[in-house]
């Protein structure tokens, strides 16, 4: 049986090689991990090679959850990770290994169930898969050869898990495609919905119409806007006016 102490689950979705799966069943062990999911083996399971490989962690390897797709695997967690040495065009928290696995850490003592998926060896993880996850895990390997085995990726992981001390990088939040909105964008927005809710009477008393208008300039240099979150309350707001010129 798995043991007792709280931990998150490591997913390999659709690994390829038996050995792969036995290496990261050895890395896992090595740092106290032993809750392995495996979606969608490419060979089938069980495998003769992975219980090769995995050197004295072969429970993990019995104890596996095989599942039969990615949705099946993570149905029981509330949170997941999804790491990548690749960037991604989908807006999610961005997350050092560090730092990942503090949250982790945290979440696990408050009752959740964390899970963290790893892709399979030649081209890791799709965009449909990470687009499951809530967060990204962002290995920090060399651009010029991102490429990193399954095994490497879930010891690196176990790693940071285990000793889960220590300053980390602050977290990060991608844009996605349409990239972070700028200065000037903000600026017109900001403009767009003062000159509309001054015509609706929003900003009364007068007396306070000045310290308002502070407030709601604050509020959108607060806020994390993209282009598209930008372009997305522009055209709420003109629904909006439209809608009520027309009588509602």
């Amino acid at each position: 049986m798995p043991s007792e102490h709280p931990q998150p689950l490591f997913v390999l979705v659709r690994p390829q090689m038996g050995e792969n799966i036995g290496a990261a069943a050895r890395a896992m062990w090595n740092f106290g991990l032993d809750r392995m999911r495996l979606v969608a083996p490419r060979d089938g399971w069980p495998n003769p090679a992975a219980d090769a490989m995995a050197s004295g962690a072969g429970r993990l390897l019995d104890e596996a959850m095989l599942c039969p797709d990615l949705p099946a695997a993570v149905a029981d967690c509330s949170y997941v990770f999804a790491t990548t040495a690749r960037q991604r065009e989908l807006t999610k928290p961005v997350f050092s290994p560090e730092r990942a696995m503090q949250v982790a850490a945290e979440k696990i003592a408050a009752g959740e169930t964390v899970a963290v998926l790893f892709g399979p060896e030649r081209a890791g993880l799709e965009n449909e898969d990470i687009a499951r996850a809530n967060a990204i895990i962002s290995v920090p390997v060399n651009p010029d050869f991102p490429s990193l085995n399954l095994a490497q990726c879930v010891l690196l992981t176990g790693y940071e898990w285990r000793r889960n001390t220590g300053e980390v990088a602050p977290e990060v939040v991608a844009a996605g495609k349409s990239g972070w909105a700028s200065g000037l964008e903000i600026e017109k927005l900001a403009e767009h919905y003062e000159a509309q809710l001054h015509e609706a009477g929003f900003f009364f008393p007068e007396t306070k119409a000045d310290n308002m208008k502070v407030n709601l300039r604050n509020l959108w240099s607060r806020m994390p806007l993209t282009q598209a979150d930008v372009q997305m309350l522009h055209g709420i707001m003109r629904q909006m006016v439209r809608w009520k010129r027309r009588g509602g």
